[in-house]
This record gives structure tokens, sequence and C-alpha cells, in this order.
């Protein structure tokens, strides 16, 4: 049945019971919450106030954002700021390995905004961050979650080259909504960036959706299909939720069981990894997509 055809489909008015999350606990976490505050280290978890930081803190995970926090695109689900971006830092790459090493991360995912606005379209960085934060610990495994480098080859095989152990690209959502949600990215060009990054080599690919923005459940089992018709190991399926009020409305909030419904098809499908839930953010238990 299309969830579109659901009671929940009307705009939700308060968040449900199971979107709640205890606030952040335990030993390892107060203690990588007092290095970032002390060496100030900008991390996705802390300025995203991610609702799993607790959780992955504990278990020796963390995400960094490099190229800055402007992005060059306007997608509507993303709290981002959108507008033209600083020059680039050439000594990020050390930065991150430092606060990597300080936090004595076991597993990092690096993400970055988008930059349409550089010939390279910040390739050259990313790989050069993969090398610095490989030489200062070379023990840290990592997942880069890389934009589509307006599928430009020559880019992506600058990821290629550097080989992290998981390569990451989202599709975020449905082909129908892509348009909307997406407004610069074209779903099919991030198929094929995916399907490109699993034929050069890379061993474990990585894709995730938002659910709660109008799709169907038939859209969102299409979907499926096509991340594994290019050959994508690990699927990551969340809650969308509304940043501000500028961006796009939730449309509804998808249930539990609508969630282990999608990871049983997923895992169906053939994928190594489904992690679906409404919490379930690209990053979340992202330590067990390298085994």
């Amino acid at each position: 049945m299309s969830t579109e055809t659901t009671a929940s489909v009307l705009p939700p008015k308060g968040k449900p019971k199971w979107l709640r999350v205890k606030l952040p606990t335990g030993k390892k976490y107060t203690e990588l919450r007092g290095l970032v505050d002390k060496y100030k280290l900008n991390t996705i978890c802390t300025s995203g106030s991610c609702p799993n930081m607790g959780e992955c803190w504990g278990e020796g995970t963390a995400t960094f954002m490099i190229l800055g926090n402007v992005c060059t695109r306007s997608c509507g689900f993303c709290g981002v700021k959108t507008g033209r971006p600083e020059t680039v830092a050439w000594d990020e790459p050390e930065k991150v390995a430092r606060s990597i090493k300080i936090m004595k991360i076991k597993h990092a995912v690096l993400t970055s905004v988008d930059r349409d606005d550089l010939k390279d379209m910040g390739s050259i960085i990313w790989a050069e961050t993969v090398k610095a934060v490989r030489r200062m610990n070379p023990t840290t495994t990592l997942e880069t979650l890389i934009p589509d480098f307006q599928g430009i080859e020559r880019h992506l095989d600058r990821i290629v080259e550097v080989s992290p152990e998981v390569v990451s690209h989202n599709m975020e959502t449905v082909r129908r909504l892509t348009r909307e949600v997406r407004i610069q990215a074209k779903y099919d060009r991030s198929l094929g960036v995916l399907k490109y990054l699993k034929d050069q080599g890379i061993n474990r690919t990585k894709s995730g959706i938002m659910l709660g923005l109008g799709e169907t459940e038939e859209e969102v089992i299409e979907t499926l299909h096509d991340l594994s018709a290019a050959n994508v190991d690990v699927v990551t399926i969340g809650q969308y939720l509304q940043p501000s009020k500028k961006h796009l409305p939730v449309q509804r909030f998808v249930t539990p069981d609508e969630f282990d419904r999608y990871r049983q098809i997923g895992l169906d499908l053939g994928f190594r990894h489904v992690e679906s839930g409404a919490l379930v953010r690209s990053s979340y238990k992202a330590h067990k997509h390298v085994d």
C-alpha cells in the first residue's frame, strides 16, 4: 500500500514518541566533549546537534566537515548556509588529521559542502585530507561522504586513488522529489557516481535516503532497487526533520514498523548493511560498515 494513502500523510503537529532521544551521557562522550571544547575542534556531530552523538562517540566514531561551512548549492532539506564560500584552507587536511588524533577516533567520517565554485570541485583537498589522516592516524579507518563532483570522473578518480574503506554519496530522496529536494543535483547522476566508484574498485560503497518528504512506498522500493543495480553495499534510511521554517516541511513521520520493513526489503535485495530507523543518519553505526 502506498504511504500516501495513510492518515499520517497529513503534516504532523508534533514529533511522535519514537523521535525523542536521551541526552548523550557516558565517560567516553564526556571525555570527547571536553576535547572538542578545549581544542575548538569542528565536528558535524556537535554543529549539527546529531541525536546519535553520544552513541557514536561512545563507539569511537565521529564526523568531520571539510571545505568550509558555506555550500554553493541550495538543497531544500539542508541546514548548511548557502552562498559564496571562503577561500580554500590548504592547511585543513593537517588540522582534521590532528583533531582525529587528539580525539583518538577509531573510525572517522569525512564530509563536505558542495564546492561547485572550484575547478576541482574540492576533490584535491578531499584526497589530501584522506592522506593526512592516514599519515597521522594509521589505525583509523575512513568513510568519505562525498558530493557528486558534478559526475566528473577525473575528480572522482582522486577519491578512488586514496581508496577510503567506505565511499558514500547520498541519494537523499526518490527520483520524483529530487528536483525539489536537491535543486542542483540529478538522480541519475548520483546513481552514476555510485556505480562508477564501484566499477573503479572501491571495496564498499554507501548511500542514504530520507523519508517523510512525500515519497510513496513504491518510490522508496524503486530507489532501493536502483541502488542495488548500482552495486551499492550499504544503505541508510532515516526520517527527514525540518531544520527551519525556510526548509521543506515534514509531510509525515514514518513509523518504526515501516522502517523495519524497508530494512528487510533492503537485506532481501542483497545489501551488506541496511540501517533503517527514524533517528538513522548517514554516519550512524558507520564503524560497522567497514566490517
